[in-house]
């Protein structure tokens, strides 16, 4: 792939929580603690099989939610520029 992939869309897998709030679950890979969600279907993919355990686990629905809609709020901290430190 030439260039950068620019995010134009989010998938998100969301459980209700015991207080009906909705929540991202989380998975541990390695030391970190990653949301359930990506940019692509791809990554969705890779995802599902966490979800349904999920699922299983809470024995609650795991519901798949796509967000398109992008707005830049805050852009933080300055580009590196080249020939700087």
């Amino acid at each position: 792939m030439n260039g950068q992939l620019r995010i134009e869309e989010m998938f998100a897998f969301v459980v209700m929580d015991d207080d009906d709030t909705e929540g991202v679950p989380a998975f541990l890979s390695g030391d970190l603690w990653l949301p359930m969600m990506g940019a692509d279907m791809a990554k969705v993919e890779i995802l599902r099989p966490l979800a349904e355990e999920v699922a299983a686990d809470l024995g609650k629905p795991v519901t798949l939610l796509r967000f398109s809609t992008r707005e830049e709020v805050e852009v933080i901290g300055a580009p590196h520029q080249a020939g700087t430190t």
